[in-house]
């Protein structure tokens, strides 16, 4: 039976870590030095530092009468029946990895090196391939269906069993190429996570790209959505670019200000930034007379806190002319805005507009999902409750939860409904809160971070120039 018992885990030191065991490996002619495989070890090596500290809550498995499917009050998320037997997902719920890379890119050397090391904190483990993980899910869903009628929700009763089982559950090979485990999979391993369980997998392609031209490919959507927004998505492959330098494998964006902040932020300063000397130094503009202090600068690249930039009194003007003098900018130790910040949340919107307006880069470390930013839960719980859609008992304040969660990880499905939400003070500002999480959703491509960088996969000199034309042109529109 695949999961069927907790895997006994050999005592292993908890300062030998991924990183660790790759050097011993590499010392010991088993592997070949590779910078850039290293900077994802890094990767592998935070979670393992994170889950030193993680104690996974006990597993709290659903009655048969919260299994039984009930009528949803928040049809308006397009919530269904059943949600409510599913908990809300931990707040300190380490963030797991989600390694993806074509076949050689070393995706079992790494999951190898993750596993072995796992801390003596994690009681249990599992290892398993994707497909008899899902073979064996559907064998216990019939199972509880032939027992108890095929009109119980049977997915939290068999998430609860498997998180008994396994703090930690790595992946080989995600994919999905089944309708039948397309339609369960968000519910499964939402469930998961809400019962504490950390995710860790390897597969051959992005998340986007999964279950492509599948049948009721939509009903997938929501399970791409929770991987993406739960899980560090790391590129395996290693580009080769004009600057030799590998762009980091991880996106633009990266929540929560965790052990992976800091070299979220060093490898996109020394990509974005000068690759012959990173090290950062400071630098001074002026705008009508003022000085602008921009406290670190690689390159074309300025890197400021939250703080230093937002938390100031600073607007528009103060704005274009950092986007006349720098290409990228990295934002770091974002938090979430209330209604009590309104006036950061402006301000910063209006810097994510003159950001997206002059075609430059944006990295961002943010304490909360990104389309927190500007709604709190608490905001949004009262929201629904004004529109008749929430009450105060614990059983609807669950339920706002995962109205929140789901709508929040798919804002572009919901955005009509967030714009017509009393969330917002007028029709301006509902605009500019919509306008700001769709620009920083296409400032987080590949296609706009690649932009202009020379890359050879992308037309090299050509493209650059062209990239650096529109940037003048725009910079000469601005003045």
């Amino acid at each position: 039976m695949v999961v069927s018992s907790p895997v006994e885990k050999p005592q292993v030191p908890d300062d030998l870590g991924p990183i660790q065991e790759y050097d011993r490996r590499v010392a010991a002619g088993r592997l070949r030095e590779d910078e850039h495989q290293r900077g994802i070890i890094q990767s592998l090596q935070h979670l393992h530092d994170e889950l030193i500290q993680y104690r996974a809550p006990p597993v709290v498995h659903p009655t048969f009468e919260s299994l039984k499917p009930s009528k949803s009050l928040f049809g308006w998320f397009g919530l269904k029946a059943g949600t409510a037997a599913i908990q809300q997902i931990p707040d300190d719920l380490p963030r797991g990895l989600y390694l993806y890379g074509d076949v050689g890119s070393g995706k079992t050397m790494l999951m190898d090196l993750f596993y072995d090391t796992l801390p003596s904190s994690v009681r249990s483990k599992t290892r398993i391939h994707f497909h008899n993980f899902m073979q064996d899910v559907h064998k216990r869903l019939h199972r509880m269906k032939m027992e108890h009628g095929n009109e119980i929700d049977a997915v939290p009763f068999v998430a609860a069993d498997i998180a008994d089982q396994a703090n930690v559950l790595c992946f080989d090979e995600f994919q999905c190429t089944d309708v039948a485990d397309a339609m369960i999979l968000r519910r499964l391993l939402e469930s998961l996570m809400s019962h504490g369980v950390v995710l860790v997998t390897t597969s051959n392609r992005h998340p986007d790209e999964l279950y492509k031209n599948g049948i009721q490919r939509e009903s997938f959507i929501p399970a791409i959505n929770l991987l993406k927004s739960r899980l560090h998505v790391i590129n395996l492959d290693s580009p080769t670019d004009y600057r030799k330098i590998p762009r980091p494998p991880s996106g633009v964006y990266h929540t929560p200000l965790d052990n992976h902040a800091a070299s979220h932020i060093e490898k996109w300063l020394r990509f974005l930034g000068d690759s012959e000397h990173p090290e950062p130094h400071s630098e001074t503009q002026g705008v009508w007379g003022r000085e602008i202090h921009v406290p670190r600068v690689s390159g074309r690249c300025a890197w400021f806190t939250f703080q230093e930039l937002i938390g100031r009194a600073t607007g528009a003007a103060d704005y274009i002319e950092l986007m006349r003098s720098y290409d990228a900018f990295i934002i770091s130790d974002v938090p979430g805005m209330t209604y009590r910040e309104r006036d950061l949340a402006r301000r910063f919107i209006t810097f994510i507009d003159a950001v997206y307006e002059s075609h430059a880069k944006l990295v961002l470390t943010t304490a909360v999902p990104l389309t927190q930013l500007f709604v709190s839960p608490d905001e949004f719980r009262n929201s629904l409750k004004k529109d008749g859609k929430a009450s105060d008992d614990e059983s609807d304040a669950e339920s706002v939860s995962h109205a929140m969660q789901h709508m929040m990880e798919d804002v572009d499905s919901n955005i009509d409904q967030l714009k017509s939400s009393n969330l917002f003070s007028g029709d301006e500002e509902r605009f500019a809160f919509a306008r700001a999480l769709s620009r920083l959703t296409e400032m987080a491509s590949r296609d706009w971070v690649e932009r202009g960088m020379g890359l050879e996969q992308l037309g090299g000199k050509k493209e650059k120039d062209d990239w650096a034309k529109v940037r003048s042109r725009q910079m000469e529109d601005s003045m």
